[in-house]
């Protein structure tokens, strides 16, 4: 008697190797995403405290060391990653009613927690900038 059905191919470990590959790229890009919401988390609170700073400025733009202060004591996560060197106050024309002042902030080293992005990008660490510009209120021009 002949048996018309061939015989199952053994496929020892091919599951395990599928499993494998999927799995490695699926963690890649779930470290990716964990990655950049804490990269938008970082630039959030950086440019709400940059806010803070354009705030002050707006109605004390000669005040450059207070308007750092501002900036860097606005929220929790700031002070540990600002110093007063980081932030830059400009006032675009005349610090008077109606001209501009413009806060920037960089955070140089912003760390990436997954070591196959930074083998990808070149380093393990990325600068997150945020500015605001801001109509100065007071005092009135002369």
């Amino acid at each position: 008697m002949h048996n018309p059905l061939p015989k199952p191919v053994k496929e020892h470990g091919q599951s395990l190797v599928e499993l494998a590959l999927s799995l490695m790229f699926l963690l890649i890009l779930l470290g990716g995403i964990v990655d950049l919401g804490r990269a938008f988390f970082t630039y959030m609170a950086l440019r709400d405290a940059v806010q803070e700073g354009a705030l002050y400025g707006s109605i004390n733009p000669t005040l450059t060391v207070e308007i750092k202060d501002h900036v860097i004591n606005s929220g929790n996560i700031v002070p540990d990653i600002l110093s007063s060197g980081d932030i830059t106050v400009s006032v675009l024309g005349s610090p008077c009613t109606g001209n501009s002042i413009r806060i920037q902030a960089v955070y140089n080293d912003f760390p990436i927690t997954m070591p196959f992005i930074g083998t990808l990008i070149g380093r393990q660490t990325v600068p997150i900038r945020a500015s605001i510009t801001d109509t100065i209120l007071s005092p009135a021009c002369p």
